[in-house]
């Protein structure tokens, strides 16, 4: 949580979940889901990511405790996001974070909250030495989401999906 900010959770999701979200079937993703999830979770706007989050954890089950989980607003009993790791950590100790927040929960702090409770789990994680955030180089309200945690600009790159993105990073450990 952050100073003023909403309390929430990042829930891990299953393959199955994944699966059912990448179909847009939302009474089978919530048949499996940890919590209540709302129509969004399985509309078209998001089915990009659980595809890619469905293919990740049929190859690799174990990636499921890694890969994007639910943002939950325990003392509201709601679904507001979603928001994790792109994967586990690579070869240098690095895993790269990824949230958003539902329409409709949007400018309440809910992406905040979401990406402390990630970035105090990459402390947490032995294995991760080095935290990465890539946001488009127009979304000012991202870099405002994220800037004051001290990520530092270390690059571009152009992804396939998002295009140009400017990428910042966060070591974990203080001899990073």
């Amino acid at each position: 949580m952050t100073a003023g900010g909403p309390r929430v959770e990042v829930l891990a999701l299953t393959g199955p979940v994944f699966a059912a979200l990448a179909d847009g079937d939302l009474a089978a993703a919530n048949a499996a889901a940890p919590v209540p999830l709302t129509p969004v979770f399985a509309g078209p706007e998001w089915a990009p990511v659980w595809r890619m989050r469905a293919a990740q954890v049929a190859a690799d089950p174990a990636s499921a405790a890694w890969v994007t989980g639910v943002v939950w607003d325990p003392d509201r009993r709601l679904a507001v996001g979603r928001a994790g790791f792109h994967g586990p950590p690579d070869d240098r100790g690095m895993v790269e974070v990824g949230y958003a927040t539902a329409p409709g929960h949007r400018r309440r702090g809910y992406a905040r909250a979401a990406l402390a409770v990630l970035l105090d789990r990459a402390r947490r994680e032995p294995d991760v030495r080095v935290v990465r955030l890539s946001i488009a180089p127009d979304n000012a309200a991202s870099r405002r989401v994220a800037l004051p945690f001290g990520l530092v600009e270390v690059g571009e790159q152009v992804d396939e999906e998002d295009g140009l993105e400017v990428v910042y990073e966060l070591p974990t450990a203080e001899d990073t």
